[in-house]
C-alpha cells in the first residue's frame, strides 16, 4: 500500500467535520501520483459525490479540453485534487472549518507527490493556499513560491468560465488561453532541465 493509498483510507473514514453526514463518496482525487504538476480545485459538486472523482461534471469535461490544449491529461501527466474532499451541501463554498479539517489530507497529497507546478483553480483553492482574498481576476496567470519549492499559479475555476463563453481578447476564457500557454512552457523547461 502507498503513502497516498494510506492518506486516501483515512480520508474515506474521516468524520472530523459535519460534510462525513452528508456525503456519498470522498473525493480524494485522479490522475498521475508520479506527474510534476498538480491541480487543485475546491470542493466536489454533485457528480464528484457520486463518482467519487473530481471534476467530472459540465466543468470538469470543459477543465479536460483545457488541460489538454496544454497537452496535459488525468491517465498521463497531471495529479487532480481539491481543497475539501466531501461535497457541501448545495455546492455551497466550503467553510473555515472545513478546509481545515482536509487540510491534513491535502498537506499530505502535495508532500507525497512533490508536484513542482500547482494550479490553483479558482478563489478557493486560491485563498486555502496562498491566503489571498482579492479577486482571482486580479492575480490569475501570476507564479508564486509553493511548498517544496513548487511554482503555483492561480486559474480561473471551469464553473466560472461556463459563465462567461466569450472567447474574445480579454475574456476570461481567452485570459485562460494565455494561462496555459505560460504553464506549459514552465512544464516543459522543467522537463528540459
Amino acid at each position: 500500500m502507498s503513502q497516498l493509498d494510506v492518506v486516501k483510507n483515512e480520508c474515506n473514514n474521516c468524520r472530523k467535520c459535519d460534510l462525513c453526514k452528508t456525503r456519498t463518496n470522498t473525493v480524494f482525487a485522479d490522475g498521475v501520483e508520479s506527474s510534476i504538476i498538480m491541480l487543485i480545485g475546491e470542493a466536489p459538486g454533485y457528480w464528484e459525490d457520486q463518482k467519487g472523482k473530481p471534476f467530472v461534471g459540465r466543468a470538469g469535461a470543459l477543465l479536460d479540453k483545457i488541460l489538454a490544449a496544454g497537452d496535459f491529461y488525468r491517465e498521463k501527466n497531471i495529479y487532480i485534487c481539491n481543497t475539501v474532499k466531501c461535497r457541501p451541501p448545495e455546492n455551497r463554498v466550503p467553510t473555515p472549518d472545513e478546509k481545515a479539517a482536509c487540510r491534513q489530507f491535502l498537506d499530505a497529497q502535495i508532500e507525497t507527490i512533490k508536484p513542482k507546478i500547482i494550479l490553483l483553480c479558482g478563489a478557493v483553492a486560491t485563498e486555502s493556499m496562498l491566503g489571498i482574498k482579492s479577486g482571482i481576476t486580479k492575480i490569475r496567470g501570476q507564479w508564486y513560491d509553493g511548498p517544496n519549492g513548487a511554482k503555483m499559479m492561480p486559474i480561473f475555476h471551469p464553473s466560472y468560465l461556463l459563465r462567461n463563453p466569450s472567447k474574445e481578447k480579454g475574456s476570461p476564457k481567452w485570459l485562460m488561453w494565455q494561462d496555459i500557454k505560460k504553464i506549459k512552457q514552465y512544464y516543459n523547461e522543467l522537463l528540459a532541465e
